[in-house]
């Protein structure tokens, strides 16, 4: 179905006009002494989730333009054609499935839902995924239950990579004693060396996660901690090696005859739902694994199903639209207060920038407008003594999205009164950067009226982390919509490594042919 983009819909001028109007003064506190029941008009609880937006550059009229804007985009229709296997990622004619993943075989409660329309029979491709799911659960209970094996080294990069780590860590109350789980992603060969240092080649079992098994940061440390195992006395590579990728044939070449597979239709940054997910499989054992889908499947109905006025991830990607094309912000801060979402900006920073940071539409063509924000932040408190500074006082109006978490993950009678004291820092940060203060002299002055978004969680469980991570997926996928990109390819990671190809034997050689002067005379001074 072809789609109208944003800037051609009679809503995107009426919302300018509504910014120029009254969105370019709008105060929130002005908005609350006004309005006493904005609160309960600008929250709303979806699946595992509370969500305050009240603190928001917002009224209702500015949602109402947002939701028109939405309809006129078809993204109603462009979320049906996704959940209905339609190949929606044009640019490499593939269909969008990550939420197949979390799919149950039986989904009863789905009979009762609208119907979406069918363009693909995909109780097959279920079946496949189901197959696999529980092929790698019986896997990583297996390994769950071998005392031998002490320590599970995950090499991969991006979404082989942010994904599992973010999750084993975000998940660490739940993990299984006697097993440390360790990442490696980068190509520098110090943090492989010191991954390996104290290990055990008789302990230690290697996964290597690529879908091609050709990822040239993966298999050069892939290929390193082959020769650390060998070199070391390490036997049976195939006991001791498995893999996550589709090219069975370069895994089994390799030593490797544990494999487990995936799908065209599962892009990196979605695939924690896929064997990529085995690691956190054996950290948190296969009921927690189904516990996590779960959670990320009640987001997937919440998505589909609720009317778009109160769809929370509808409402978080018009509000990404509302800050980058009216009021012009550049970037977003995320802020978990919770250490054990320390990785969630990471995480977050390739799911959104790596899908929406595009500057031609679906069609190629130019856009006249922005499209993803730069997404940055670091765990609460922890950042309040950092860049908050700049939150509060700087030129910059930066959006901040909080998360909290109301139940310590463990009991607070171990360290009492430490959870009160990171709750009211979370509630006094949103409330400060609102509020303001005033001062004469200036120094100690906030100006406030600055946005924020409060995200709650009950209790940080594998199934509201599932539902928080399918939140912002979905998220994703309504701004991308909205501005017309295709939120499923990235064509500008690749240009890097192209060029890396070339370089890298020039450094043996010292051949400098061809290259411009900076890259030349940096290639020089590398070679001493």
């Amino acid at each position: 179905m072809k789609r109208l983009r944003c800037d051609q819909t009679p809503a995107w001028a009426a919302l300018q006009g509504h910014f120029d109007a009254r969105g370019r003064a709008f105060d929130l506190r002005q908005a609350f002494a006004r309005d006493a029941g904005r609160f309960d008009d600008f929250s709303q609880d979806a699946p595992h989730i509370f969500a305050d937006l009240s603190k928001n550059l917002i009224d209702t009229d500015t949602q109402t333009l947002l939701l028109a804007l939405a309809q006129q985009c078809g993204l109603a229709q462009h979320r049906d054609a996704m959940f209905a296997g339609a190949p929606i990622n044009r640019t490499e004619q593939r269909a969008v499935m990550h939420f197949l993943l979390r799919k149950p075989l039986v989904a009863q409660e789905e009979q009762a839902q609208p119907a979406i329309e069918k363009v693909a029979d995909l109780t097959p491709e279920l079946a496949r995924v189901h197959a696999t799911l529980e092929a790698m659960l019986a896997y990583a209970e297996l390994v769950r239950s071998d005392a031998a094996i002490t320590d599970i080294v995950n090499i991969g990069i991006g979404g082989s990579d942010l994904g599992p780590q973010m999750a084993v860590l975000a998940l660490a109350e739940f993990a299984t004693a006697g097993k440390r789980l360790h990442f490696v992603s980068n190509i520098d060969g110090d943090e492989l060396a010191g991954v390996l240092g104290p290990l055990q080649p008789g302990k230690t079992l290697f996964l290597i996660a690529s879908k091609t098994f050709t990822t040239l940061e993966t298999m050069t440390n892939a290929h390193s901690a082959k020769r650390w195992f060998e070199a070391r006395g390490g036997v049976d590579i195939a006991r001791h090696f498995a893999a996550l990728t589709t090219n069975v044939a370069a895994a089994n070449s390799f030593g490797i005859t544990t494999t487990f597979g995936f799908w065209d239709w599962v892009g990196g940054r979605y695939s924690l739902w896929s064997a990529i997910g085995l690691p956190l499989a054996i950290a948190i054992g296969a009921d927690g694994f189904r516990a996590f889908l779960a959670g990320a499947h009640a987001m997937d109905a919440h998505f589909r199903t609720a009317e778009l006025a109160r769809n929370l991830p509808v409402r978080l990607g018009l509000l990404d639209v509302w800050y980058r094309n009216f009021h012009g912000l550049a970037s977003r801060s995320v802020a978990p207060y919770s250490s054990a979402l320390r990785r969630w900006p990471a995480y977050l920073q390739q799911l959104e920038m790596e899908s929406n940071g595009k500057r031609v539409d679906e069609d190629g063509r130019p856009l006249p407008f922005e499209t993803s924000p730069v997404v940055w932040g670091e765990p609460g408190t922890n950042g309040q003594h950092a860049y908050f500074q700049m939150l509060h006082q700087g030129t910059s109006v930066v959006p901040v999205e909080f998360v909290a978490v109301r139940q310590a993950a463990r009991s607070p009678n171990d360290l009492p009164g430490h959870h009160a004291k990171l709750l009211a820092n979370v509630l006094a940060q949103a409330q400060a950067l609102m509020r303001g203060k005033e001062d004469a002299g200036g120094h100690q002055a906030f100006p406030g009226n600055r946005p924020s978004t409060f995200l709650l969680l009950d209790k940080l469980t594998p199934a509201s982390l599932g539902a928080l991570i399918a939140l912002q997926e979905h998220r994703v996928f309504v701004s991308g919509a909205i501005w017309g990109v295709n939120s499923f390819d990235q064509w500008g990671v690749e240009l890097g490594k192209v060029l890396a190809r070339d370089i890298e034997p020039r450094l043996h050689s010292g051949d400098v042919a061809g290259l411009d002067g900076s890259t030349a005379g940096l290639l020089q001074r590398l070679r001493g």
